[in-house]
């Protein structure tokens, strides 16, 4: 054996320590980059979760006041049961207000908070108490900023506008001149 020979044993032994470590520094980067990536996609789905929240809502505001529009005189304007915006029991042909129960986007169940005044449901909310998101809203949604859960965005059909009583006060109304 030559001196040449005996050297060369234990360099690649120690070659071979130095790729492993290699290996496991990039397992290691690998893994915080995929947290990272995770985390991102966990942020995008609850977004996405928080924009259908929004559009279901809408459904239910407008379920909400098609019911109490449509109501004969005599009759509650509010639905007792959220199945009462499926099938209107208050006519003899069937008035949907809501083609289906939505499920809650954000626990994906079909279980809502219900708002209820004088026995009927006036409006509902999520039953999901993490912090939004999303602080910025459009004007129909102005009323959900701040709220500190989903629980706290509840959907109720919108106030009834009284027309004037007046129309000379109306700005539209035709004026005489001076």
């Amino acid at each position: 054996m030559t001196s040449g020979e005996r050297m060369s044993a234990p360099r690649a032994r120690r070659q071979r320590g130095m790729g492993y470590l290699l290996v496991l520094f990039a397992m290691a980067a690998i893994g915080i980059g995929l947290a990272g990536t995770g985390e991102v996609w966990r942020t995008s789905a609850q977004r996405e979760r928080e924009t259908e929240l929004l559009f279901v809502g809408q459904q239910f505001r407008v379920a909400l006041a098609s019911y109490r529009d449509s109501s004969p005189p005599g009759t509650p304007v509010a639905p007792q049961s959220l199945d009462e915006l499926l099938e209107d029991p208050r006519f003899p042909n069937a008035r949907r207000h809501l083609r289906r129960l939505w499920t809650d986007p954000m626990s994906g169940k079909a279980e809502w908070g219900l708002v209820v005044a004088g026995g009927r449901i006036v409006g509902v909310h999520s039953l999901d108490t993490r912090e939004p998101l999303r602080s910025a809203f459009r004007a129909r949604d102005a009323e959900l900023a701040g709220a500190s859960s989903y629980a706290q965005w509840i959907f109720k059909a919108a106030e009834i506008r009284q027309p004037l009583s007046d129309p000379s006060v109306s700005p539209n109304a035709p004026r005489s001149p001076p």
